[in-house]
């Protein structure tokens, strides 16, 4: 005898499977039961990026076992109230684009497979196959989230470490920021379908990546036509952008690079580097030709003379709040 097919699952069978409990609690019921007031415990529901959900059983005991962990840290003094709220807030921006992103490659595989049609044209039915597909993956998926984080912390300790060693250099401290711009982006945006623009920029990004990550530099952030990577010494830093220009090259859907590198003092916040030298390198980029490398004086201090390089001075620019800036292009000799 045949075996009956079993229903697809419902929308809210799969949400519990992926939360790993029923939703059952309001959020003044996990405020209680964690010993924290419902203002408290809101505002580290909203630094994980949620909207507030009023009266509605939104929360599991998951969710009540998440947020004692929360209190407890905090009431023991191991970190401040401020402090659990900025870790909270980084899990939760992270691991928000990293859902939406691997949902969007096991739908793009699902429509390779002829089983959903385009990502964005979708039926309720559809989406429920990818979330069933994701479901399935979750726990090789959640072990391989763990094993990420535990590298990354390893590599962010040791990064640390050197920093400190280095301390009675002159350069302890500073980084050397860079920006990759693709050239003619908005244009490009106008033309292109939808589709071969989100493969453009998919293929930009992982690129830029990989080699960004081979040189021994560090991605910052990416914002869809541009790259912001940031590399302990200038040396590093020239060449991860050389070497973009050259990877990228070889695509002839990927449009030509500018690149502005600028090494000095940064400050660190979420993941993200903000101060002078960020700023400049930004403005370095959109000066640059197609296909240049600019960088300012403390880059070229380290990297002039160095074999392999060609590196020609550009006139002096007036550039709003910085002044007269001094530019060099950078390249590889011959």
């Amino acid at each position: 005898m045949a075996k009956t097919p079993e229903p697809p699952a419902t929308s809210e069978h799969l949400i519990e499977r992926v939360l790993g409990a029923p939703r059952e609690f309001t959020s003044a019921d996990v405020a209680a039961a964690a010993g924290l007031s419902i203002d408290d415990a809101r505002q580290y529901w909203r630094a994980m990026g949620f909207a507030d959900v009023g009266d509605s059983k939104a929360f599991t005991k998951k969710d009540i076992k998440a947020l004692r962990t929360v209190a407890q840290l905090v009431a023991s003094g191991v970190v401040s109230q401020p402090e659990a709220v900025e870790i909270i807030r980084s899990l939760g921006q992270n691991t928000s684009r990293m859902a939406d992103w691997q949902t969007g490659t096991i739908a793009r595989l699902l429509n390779r497979h002829g089983e959903v049609p385009d990502d964005t044209a979708m039926s309720p039915e559809d989406v429920g196959k990818v979330g069933q597909l994701a479901t399935a993956l979750m726990p090789s998926l959640q072990d391989m989230l763990v094993y990420a984080w535990r590298r990354q912390l390893a590599a962010a300790m040791q990064r640390s470490m050197d920093t400190a060693d280095a301390a009675d250099e002159e350069i302890a401290g500073q980084q050397c920021v860079g920006f990759a711009d693709l050239v003619g982006f908005t244009r490009l945006s106008r033309r292109l379908p939808d589709q071969r623009l989100a493969a453009l920029v998919t293929t930009f990004e992982g690129d830029s990546a990989d080699v960004v990550a081979a040189t021994g530099a560090r991605l910052i952030k990416t914002l869809g036509d541009e790259v912001m990577f940031a590399a302990d010494t200038p040396e590093e830093a020239v060449e991860t952008a050389l070497r973009l220009h050259e990877t990228h090259a070889h695509d002839e859907d990927v449009p030509l690079l500018r690149i502005g590198l600028s090494f000095g003092e940064v400050v660190t916040r979420m993941g993200d580097l903000y101060g002078s030298t960020v700023n400049l390198a930004s403005r370095l980029t959109v000066l640059a030709r197609p296909g240049a490398t600019l960088v300012d004086q403390s880059t070229f201090e380290s990297v002039e003379g160095l074999p392999g390089l060609d590196v020609r001075p550009l006139r002096p620019r007036i550039l709003r709040g910085l002044g007269a800036v001094r530019a060099w292009s950078v390249s590889r000799a011959g």
